[in-house]
């Protein structure tokens, strides 16, 4: 949440990382393998300032204020706008993701040429070229605002891009000192309920600021269920339910918060819980072993689940394609059965004179019909038929020509 201390954790996390190469121990070990530096996303547009340096920077896409004045937008607009605008370049950044990943290529020593050889000079040894460190960690701070980014197309994007390609965990940061009450607490709660359900990714819950505030309670309210009954009993004796200055509240609230405890008792179970802090550097490699337990979970559990929606995905475009296809071919009549012509209706017989004429005029009107359905099925053989009657038409009005010219002279020759 907003004010939590995500930034500041971020920086200790970079910090981590920089200084201990195996980062699930508390104190650095003594290692001949360098520490690998994670990749750095900062997708917060309205940030003036991060105490890191990120590989890649929203803000060197995407002017937050300029977003706000050109489409005249509030704070929270502008962050989505933002969000919206740098998901079209969402590929690109999964490439360079992919690229950087990857283990790095071999590289061929220089060989040595032949004036080399023979002068000696090739004895110095060249110094090897640099090669890029395979990136094991990538991290990336999102703004404050959960509902901008996780409810949000962009973010579902964002989300739904990076878990398609890596084993993706989410950490929800918690202000512990601002926690202590029962109300403030079920609130997070729900929070990190509607993410994790919205998200189906695995969630690390980080109760931060445990230096100003010991996060056992927390852990305790979770974990057993009489704990958070006690508590909630406690502040309603004491008036200070909902927090020091927020009074009494009224009953409801208390029954509800009782009925929310026993709803997401089964949420807790899918949670890993840690309290760090950020200003010391306290429980970040309790942070990092959940980290590890959560990438397993993904590719034991959620992978899975992945690949199945994206084949039930494909198999929706399939389908909807073959509509599309069928609609088209039927509408072109290039089916089986659809090109037959259609046969004659036969008729009762008329009764009335006038239905006999218009039985008469309806034949006719079919025989054209069916005469054009017989050309439509195949234009070429169409066209011969008509050109064949035509020629015979012509022919036979010819020879009656004929014939009465020569009728006429024989009776001429007779007279």
């Amino acid at each position: 949440m907003a004010g939590s201390g995500k930034t500041t954790f971020m920086q200790r996390l970079v910090s981590h990382l920089y200084t201990h190469p195996d980062p699930t121990q508390s104190e650095p070990s003594v290692s001949k393998v360098a520490p690998t530096p994670p990749y750095i996303i900062n997708l917060d547009p309205a940030v003036h300032h991060v105490p890191f340096t990120p590989n890649i920077d929203i803000r060197d896409s995407v002017n937050y204020k300029e977003v706000m004045k050109q489409f005249n937008l509030g704070p929270n607009g502008g962050i989505l706008t933002s969000l919206n605008l740098f998901s079209t370049k969402i590929d690109q950044v999964i490439g360079l993701l992919e690229k950087r990943t990857q283990p790095p290529a071999p590289v061929k020593e220089p060989e040595q040429t032949t004036v080399e050889f023979m002068t000696n000079s090739g004895k110095e040894k060249q110094p090897a070229p640099v090669q890029q460190q395979q990136v094991k960690h990538i991290l990336v701070d999102t703004p404050g605002q959960i509902e901008v980014f996780v409810w949000s197309a962009s973010g579902e994007i964002l989300l739904s891009s990076l878990a398609s390609t890596f084993p993706t965990v989410i950490a929800y940061i918690i202000d512990t000192p601002r926690t202590t009450s029962t109300s403030t607490f079920m609130s997070n709660m729900l929070y990190a309920c509607s993410i994790l359900y919205k998200t189906k990714l695995p969630m690390i819950l980080v109760f931060n600021k445990t230096d100003a505030q010991d996060a056992q309670f927390a852990k305790d309210w979770m974990t057993d269920f009489e704990a958070f009954q006690t508590a909630l009993r406690n502040e309603e004796e004491g008036g200070s339910f909902g927090g020091e200055g927020a009074g009494g509240g009224s009953g409801y609230m208390g029954s509800l918060l009782n009925s929310m405890s026993l709803v997401l008792e089964e949420f807790y179970k899918h949670l890993s819980v840690v309290g760090v802090s950020a200003m010391t550097g306290d429980g970040m490699d309790d942070f990092f072993r959940g980290v590890n337990e959560k990438a397993e979970e993904f590719e034991r559990d959620y992978k899975p689940e992945l690949e199945r929606r994206r084949a039930e995905r494909e198999q929706e475009k399939q389908a909807t394609r073959q509509r599309e296809l069928d609609k088209l071919m039927k509408d072109m009549k290039v089916g089986g059965a659809g090109n037959k012509p259609t046969p004659r209706r036969k008729r009762d017989d008329p009764e009335t004179v006038s239905d006999a004429e218009d039985a008469a005029d309806d034949d006719q009107d079919e025989d054209l019909d069916y005469e054009d359905e017989l050309d439509s099925d195949d234009p070429e053989q169409g066209l011969q038929q008509r050109y064949r009657d035509t020629i015979r038409e012509h022919s036979t009005n010819k020879q009656d020509d004929d014939m009465s010219f020569a009728r006429y002279v024989q009776a001429a020759k007779f007279h």
